[in-house]
């Protein structure tokens, strides 16, 4: 198998002066990250920022894509074995923001009256619905595990929900009330991003306008650190090693923040790495200030309007979505602009992420699913089953329903020939490792004193191999030549006796002799 990297990404209409859209005919689209191509579009679609989601192909199921729809309250649903729209989901009211956890159990929408909705995906059954923020709901996000809901709005408020409560039957008749709140922000909240990890030993990073960038931690609920920077900012990306994280404004400027730093001790272990901030409420870093002193460029100025950020699985480059409709790929290490997809251009583009290329991709079925098409690659690869949304809580139903489950393959597969998915453990980490590619080297001022001694000592054992093999190669290239240099007077004394008449039987005898006594 062969991991091949793509970009997955939602396009709409650019919107006009007076607000509405100018036409219609958005997309999802899947385009390969070395190379720019596009591989599969998904159109009819016209989603907003914050109201796309997603599920890759794994465990023997096909991937799921659903989008909000900006201008009516409906749901698009996409299947990757698909090119067209799947399902469209009639909702109670148009979304503003929407969120799937990582098993696509469950799916929350946000309204424009601070509103919640919680569906679960399988049997579409309304588990909850209630009055969450005063404003608009910005920003919905699962943690990783998808026992949380965090919610952001135009209040200035985050809210953090446990999903076991919102779907406890014995609480559908109380009013939600949530974990805790995170509650610092100024002015509306605009983007969140979870960090790895189950809840709550995990991280989060919320943006707002009020020109900050907080780091919560969840299992103290308490802010760690506050960045500030010199103007508002409208999404946020980090990385998946949390080394790092980057936020733009809306005029197309970007920042790169480190939350570590190196720094020179007068030990003698040398320069250590240690964490940025982390001394609570009162702790605010300037992102401008640090960049002047820390003597290096990390401001990225895209000249347009950015809409959506997201970094590569290798964690090298930087992909930014601009509102006209641009892609551009930037070096993480060198902020160096390296790709620009274009296809999209005139559009917006409102969703941005990576992911591995689907083995069920339309017109790119793979071949190891052993299939000719997208029809007999369903009953290889069943698509995620995503029922019609309720618009109303009803007991009854929720008590008496049925949730359609498929079991995840196992290793004694029923089928004669392998699939996508059987993928030994051995053979994945193999191939993660050629794909990450980790550098070998390590960093300089670490190496330890018995590690030098032991790379020493491999030095001169390698040194006196080299002794030998020059030794073996000299005594090799002088038997060589002596060889040579007999056989061409044994010629030449044939050629003489030759003339004088003396048969070459006897020259090769008096040869012989001569050997012969050159041994004795």
């Amino acid at each position: 198998m062969v991991l091949q990297e793509t970009i997955l990404c939602a396009t709409a209409p650019q919107p006009s002066g007076s607000g509405s859209t100018l036409g219609s005919g958005g997309a999802f689209a899947l385009h390969d990250l070395q190379t720019g191509t596009s591989l599969a579009s998904f159109k009819q679609t016209n989603s907003a920022p914050h109201c796309n989601a997603f599920v890759e192909t794994k465990n023997g199921q096909g991937g799921v894509m659903l989008a909000a729809q900006s201008d009516k309250s409906v749901l698009n649903v996409y299947n990757f074995q698909k090119d067209q729209v799947s399902q469209k989901i009639v909702l109670p009211e148009k979304l503003t923001c929407l969120a799937l956890d990582q098993r696509a159990g469950y799916c929350a929408g946000g309204t424009i009256q601070g509103r919640i909705y919680l569906w679960e995906v399988a049997s579409g059954i309304l588990y909850n619905s209630w009055d969450a923020h005063y404003r608009q709901v910005n920003v919905l996000k699962f943690t990783y595990d998808g026992t949380v809901l965090i919610s952001a709005s135009e209040d200035s408020g985050v809210s953090v929900w446990s999903v076991s409560k919102l779907v406890d039957d014995d609480l559908q008749n109380d009013l939600p009330l949530p974990q805790f709140t995170l509650s610092d922000h100024t002015l509306p909240v605009t983007d969140i991003v979870c960090g790895l990890g189950t809840f709550p030993k995990c991280r989060v990073l919320t943006s707002s306008v009020d020109h900050t960038v907080k780091l919560w931690d969840l299992s103290s609920q308490s802010l760690i650190t506050t960045f500030h920077f010199p103007k508002p900012i409208s999404s946020v990306t980090w990385d998946v090693t949390e080394r790092l994280f980057f936020a733009s404004s809306p005029d197309g400027s970007i920042h790169q923040v480190n939350l570590f730093r190196e720094r020179e001790t007068k030990h003698k272990g040398g320069p250590f790495i240690e964490a940025v901030g982390g001394s609570g409420v009162s702790d605010i870093i300037r992102v401008d200030e640090a960049e002047n002193t820390a003597g290096r460029q990390r401001l990225i100025s895209v000249g347009q309007p950015v809409t959506a950020l997201s970094i590569s699985l290798t964690t090298s480059l930087l992909l930014v979505g601009t509102a006209t409709g641009l892609i551009h790929m930037y070096d993480i290490a060198s902020h160096q602009l390296l790709r620009t997809i274009s296809t999209h251009k005139g559009m917006s583009i409102s969703f941005l992420a990576t992911m591995l290329k689907p083995p069920d991709l339309v017109g790119h079925i793979s071949l190891s699913l052993n299939v000719s098409s997208s029809a007999e690659a369903k009953d290889v690869m069943p698509v995620r089953p995503v029922a019609s949304f309720h618009r109303m809580k009803e007991r009854k139903v929720r008590e008496a329903h049925e949730v359609i489950m498929l079991l995840p393959i196992t290793a004694e597969t029923s089928y004669a020939n392998p699939s996508e998915y059987d993928y030994p453990e051995c053979e994945l980490r193999r191939d993660l490792a050629s794909f990450v590619r980790p550098s070998e080297a390590e960093p300089s001022g670490v190496l330890l004193p018995s590690r030098v001694a032991e790379l020493e000592k491999e030095v001169q054992h390698l040194r006196e191999q080299l002794g030998k093999a020059k030794g073996v190669n000299d005594t090799m290239w002088e038997t060589v030549v002596q060889r040579v240099l007999k056989q061409g007077k044994l010629k030449e004394r044939k050629d003489e006796l030759g003339s004088s008449g003396m048969a070459t039987t006897d020259v090769e005898e008096e040869g012989g002799r001569s050997r012969k006594r050159g041994k004795k």
